[in-house]
């Protein structure tokens, strides 16, 4: 047991996975996570409701919401391959605050975009948090002379491309706060995370 369950066990990162698949199903469970007026109800991105209104706890709700499996799957995906890395890399609890204060974050920052672009639409999905953990490990991986483990910086720098590219290219993504959790995350850890621990042999 005590081997199963040690410091290195990345308790944020599957604590955060099973968060947004519990929620998932739950929505399910009460109708379609690509139904916009279920998502609404239950804690989705809309820019009205928060400013009008005042419920900004959609800021951080939103960000445990998916429309549809195929969100759900992809932002998970990323999040346990990378995730881990950065838990063990920057410790649990710089960790969970680095990826609530990507995901909030881009959450703002997408909210005021589209305020300025008169562009009110209904946001959820962990995809801000995702890419603040992603520009972390950039910086990260920098930090360690352009290696960790099986990552190098080049490698990271075409996953970041490519992850982009994807976003830009495909209708119904919120770009812009891809690009604000990625520059969220790497500001973060420049200003917070300069000294970091050796890597474990």
């Amino acid at each position: 047991m005590g081997k199963l369950f040690n410091k290195q066990t990345p308790y944020i990162t599957v604590l955060l996975i099973a968060l947004n698949i519990l929620y998932f199903l739950y929505l399910e469970f009460l109708g379609s996570t690509e139904q916009v007026s279920l998502m609404i109800e239950h804690g989705a991105m809309y820019t009205p409701l928060i400013l009008e209104q005042g419920e900004y706890y959609r800021l951080l709700t939103s960000v445990f919401m998916h429309f549809g499996i195929s969100h759900l799957a992809n932002n998970m995906l990323m999040l346990f391959v990378l995730g881990e890395r950065l838990e063990r890399m920057l410790g649990k609890a710089k960790y969970l605050i680095l990826y609530l204060f990507c995901g909030i974050g881009a959450n703002v920052i997408s909210m005021l975009w589209s305020m300025s672009d008169h562009d009110l639409t209904v946001g959820a999905g962990a995809s801000g948090a995702v890419f603040g953990v992603v520009g972390s490990l950039f910086v990260v991986i920098a930090k360690h002379h352009g290696r960790l483990e099986d990552l190098s910086i080049s490698r990271m720098a075409v996953m970041i491309i490519i992850s982009l590219y994807y976003g830009f290219s495909s209708s119904g993504v919120d770009n812009v706060a891809h690009v604000g959790g990625l520059l969220l995350g790497v500001i973060l850890t420049l200003l917070l995370y300069r000294r970091l621990k050796a890597l474990p042999r």
